[in-house]
């Protein structure tokens, strides 16, 4: 697709967030009004996930000037799981520049399961987006490193600067999903098939695995959302992360792909980019203003937190976050009016 644009400057318009006391106020009023749905399931075929309470339920909002707003179980840990997609999609980018990456991975939604073959084999080869496991194993794979302890050191490196500190990796969910990831296996495998893999497969699906295991809490993930919402700052070290160009193409991404299958109905009711993980995590950026995480394991059919989801529609809407949402104008008075 060429647009023609090159050359024309970024200009930017967010607003802003209401003030302290309101944004307290609703992302209490947020977890208070979706803590008793019990709708959905936890997530069973990774066996670990299984074993989670049910009844766990964190909200966060972080702004971007660093201001950190909780209620529930927003500082619990659980694995970043599909969350982390996004974030490497990010680092890559930085590394490799907007029109590699697009070509490599693509940014189209398949309309298919996360963990479709078949999404593949249609696309001749192609992943797609990021944020399909086809395209998260192809994007893990540019990740720098001449070898793949040296690509994990990096994936964990660089999702800690994101969170503003050292993320640790949950050794029993990693052990958990490296027995039961022979899916992910055959996908990197038949990846390496079309020429899209040029490393080991398998060693870049136990990067890729590991990468999933990285813990994070609620509170975490509305400070990762807040840097993709600040151009690239963390709101608490006041890192430069990636560039501002990054993240507008890491939401456009997330905004069009987040939510796997649901990604449409997504961005209908809810006008944020965002992404979800099936150990019941969603983070949620809204540009310029902040980022939501939100964590609660019962998932719906497509893999997305149901109480999650809830919470951050409420606060889309309460907080004038969605980014479609528009008021009637006020007419500008004319001179014979204002004379």
């Amino acid at each position: 697709m060429e647009l023609d644009s090159h050359g024309v400057e970024q200009q930017v318009s967010t607003g802003a967030l209401p003030g302290w006391d309101a944004v307290e106020h609703h992302v209490l009023v947020a977890h208070e009004r979706s803590r008793e749905h019990a709708d959905g399931v936890v997530a069973d075929y990774i066996p670990i996930l299984a074993t989670v309470d049910p009844e766990l339920f964190g909200v966060c909002v972080a702004e971007v000037d660093g201001e950190v707003h909780a209620a529930g179980d927003a500082d619990v840990s659980f694995s970043i799981q599909s969350i982390s997609k996004a974030f490497v999609y990010a680092l890559v980018c930085g590394r490799l520049g907007h029109e590699v990456v697009r070509e490599r991975i693509g940014v189209n939604n398949t309309g298919l399961a996360f963990n479709s073959v078949v999404a593949i084999e249609l696309n001749d080869g192609h992943p797609m987006n990021p944020m399909v496991n086809a395209g998260a194993i192809a994007t893990t794979a540019l990740m720098p490193g001449d070898t793949a302890e040296e690509q994990w050191q990096a994936v964990r490196d660089g999702l800690s600067r994101f969170a503003g500190r050292p993320l640790a990796l949950d050794t029993v969910v990693y052990e958990s999903e490296a027995a039961t990831n022979q899916r992910n296996r055959a996908i990197a495998r038949l990846l390496e098939s079309y020429g899209r893999i040029e490393l080991d497969p398998l060693a870049v699906v136990d990067v890729y695995t590991k990468q999933c295991a990285l813990l994070v809490t609620a509170r975490d993930l509305a400070i990762m959302g807040a840097t993709l919402a600040d151009g690239g700052i963390n709101p608490v070290t006041g890192e430069q992360v990636v560039s501002p160009e990054v993240c507008r193409d890491t939401l456009a991404v997330m905004a069009s792909t987040g939510l796997y299958e649901r990604s449409g109905e997504w961005l209908f009711e809810i006008g944020l980019p965002g992404k979800s993980g099936v150990a019941g995590g969603i983070v949620t950026i809204a540009p310029g203003k902040g980022g939501i995480g939100v964590f609660s394991p019962r998932l719906d059919p497509a893999g997305n937190s149901v109480r999650g989801q809830r919470a951050t529609a409420y606060l889309s809407r309460a907080l004038g976050l969605n980014i479609f949402a528009s008021a009637m104008h006020q007419p500008r008075a004319t001179e014979k009016e204002s004379s």
